[in-house]
């Protein structure tokens, strides 16, 4: 146990360090189970596997870039709108300070203001600093992406044969179960990434046609964060959410704001407990705990794409750890298809509140339970005697009297 906890931190430290080379690897290894079903398909119908793997990158690129050029359309045309109506709610807001019941005065509104200028005239040097960082990672983002294009081309092209070979460090005796357990854990993320796109998808739908029918402004671009939000499951749909509601409330006043809290809450209600349990059955199913934790984690080792990692990698390697526990193949078929089809894929059982739970058991008590005493233990005896009877009789007889 020591020994794998302390490979667990080696690993956790090494991928740290290398955050350059991991992060990538991990995002073509989640594309990679994203876009392999479809090169397979194209495979089986006849084309190379060069080929599917390039009409399935092209077609991504295209569709990426198609919904990014959209997105940054709605928003340079929303802004504008937007800050007009943000100026309106702040002036509400304003005239409510002064004029509502906490009275106010004019000057003090003022000085706030004045206070917010002056922070960031003297803050100025450190937001500059922060842009060139920002440029900087700009940089790093497009080697990142690059090297992730790059990886995921032989990932789709020959990723069995580079398991196959990965593999080779570990022991003859064990190589086929480990490689079984890649296996079947990667058909678990294939499964994640496809369930998880379909929901952000519905959940994009759902929350942008209710945006775009209550006038919100940029109603489209808050609908992409919510399908990107819907990558990290848990907090980031709350996020996506808090920030639609929060702008609803901003542009168009408290009525708008609780409409879109209530369809926000009404899609991931259907998301949780009808499309998640329906499209990831129950190979995927994680402890509450595991996502908030796995996450929390991600964030901290790896900032906002560790978060997005987070959960893929918790349920690839539950898959994976189960697999290599399972004795055989029917006890793995029972370990990854174990519990109800219908709960939710994120779910908690409740504890039962027996009494005494927290204390050591007492064996007076045990042996005063029905079932338990003397008299079964002399029953069992005396049949064990008569049984001794049956089968030889005296046991100090001969063995020719016998």
């Amino acid at each position: 146990m020591l020994i794998l906890v302390l490979a667990v931190v080696v690993i956790g430290y090494l991928s740290r360090r290398l955050a350059t080379v991991v992060i990538p690897v991990a995002i073509a290894l989640l594309a990679a189970a994203l876009l392999a079903p479809l090169v397979d398909l194209l495979q089986r119908l006849g084309l190379p596997r060069a080929v599917g793997v390039f009409v399935a990158l092209v077609g991504s690129l295209g569709v990426i870039a198609g919904l990014f050029t959209f997105v940054i359309e709605q928003i340079v045309t929303g802004v504008p709108q937007l800050a007009d109506e943000f100026k309106d709610s702040v002036h509400t807001v304003q005239d409510w300070l002064i004029n509502g019941p906490l009275h106010l005065s004019t000057d003090q509104i003022n000085n706030a203001g004045n206070t917010i200028v002056k922070t960031l005239e003297q803050n100025q040097s450190a937001l500059t600093s922060g842009a060139l960082t920002t440029a900087a990672a700009i940089g790093e983002v497009l080697t990142g992406a690059f090297l992730t294009f790059f990886i995921l081309i032989f990932f789709l092209y020959g990723g069995d044969q580079i398991w196959q070979f990965v593999t080779r460090v570990v022991p003859i005796v064990q190589r086929e179960r480990v490689r079984t357990a890649g296996r079947l854990g990667f058909g678990t993320l294939i499964g994640f990434v496809r369930a998880t796109v379909v929901v952000a998808a519905v959940d994009a739908i759902g929350i942008g046609t209710g945006l775009g029918i209550l006038a919100v402004p940029l109603a489209l671009p808050l609908a992409t964060l919510v399908f990107i939000g819907a990558f990290i499951p848990i907090i980031g749909s709350l996020l996506a959410g808090f920030i639609a509601v929060f702008l609803a409330l901003m542009t168009k006043g408290l009525v708008t704001a609780l409409i879109v809290l209530g369809v926000t809450i009404a899609v991931m209600q259907l998301e949780s407990h009808v499309l998640q349990p329906l499209l990831l059955g129950r190979a995927v199913r994680i402890h509450p705990l595991a996502v908030v934790l796995s996450i929390t984690a991600g964030v901290v080792l790896f900032g906002l794409v560790g978060g997005l990692l987070a959960v893929p990698f918790v349920a690839v390697m539950n898959t994976a750890v189960r697999s290599l526990l399972a004795g055989n193949s029917e006890e793995l078929w029972q370990e990854l298809h174990s519990g109800e089809p219908a709960a939710p894929m994120f779910h908690a059982e409740p504890d039962i509140p027996d009494a005494g739970r927290f204390t050591a058991p007492d064996p007076g008590a045990e042996a005063a339970e029905p079932g338990t005493g003397k008299d079964e233990s002399g029953a069992e005896e005396a049949g064990s005697g008569s049984g001794s009877a049956e089968s030889g009789g005296d046991p100090n007889q001969p063995e020719d009297a016998k």
